[in-house]
């Protein structure tokens, strides 16, 4: 089998920590270089998109929620204060990738809509991530990937249950 990274960090942790257990060990640095991987991807595609990242976040929240939601339901959704949403909504919106209304029902209350060419902004930028996952999961079998999958579970709920 090919070498990759993780197996010469091994070899040189192993001589060090002699009780250190390879196999967790590999996961788990496995893990990480393909997170820092993956955000390296959604880094660079943000740049070309000319995307900030709480521009992107806030339209993948708003696509989240069927592309129509109030400020107050994007501030929770995000967990920031309604203040930094009241910026990032001034700055989409004069990008033309969101829309502020007053609800029909209640004149006080404010809805946003992703425009079109938001939302043709923010699928552009997924589809690029999507690419480069479909990449890299690729060499997996449709049942390696399902296994995968259900054992990730796995593991997160264990470590969801330690929050």
């Amino acid at each position: 089998m090919t070498q990759d990274a993780v197996d010469a960090h091994l070899t040189r942790w192993r001589a060090v920590l002699p009780d250190l257990d390879p196999d967790v060990e590999a996961v788990v640095t496995r893990m990480e270089h393909l997170v820092r991987h993956l955000r390296r991807v959604k880094e660079r595609t943000l740049a070309e998109y000319r995307f900030a990242p709480y521009e992107y976040a806030t339209l993948h929240a708003l696509a989240g929620r069927g592309g129509n939601a109030t400020p107050s339901e994007l501030t929770a959704d995000l967990t920031i204060s309604a203040a930094a949403m009241t910026g990032r909504l001034d700055a989409l919106e004069q990008r033309g990738y969101v829309r502020r209304t007053h609800s029909a029902a209640d004149r006080r209350r404010v809805d946003v809509e992703l425009t079109e060419s938001g939302r043709a902004a923010w699928v552009s930028a997924l589809n690029v991530q999507g690419v480069e996952e479909q990449r890299i999961l690729g060499v997996l079998s449709e049942g390696e990937l399902v296994d995968l999958a259900n054992t990730l579970r796995r593991v997160l709920l264990v470590a969801e249950a330690g929050e």
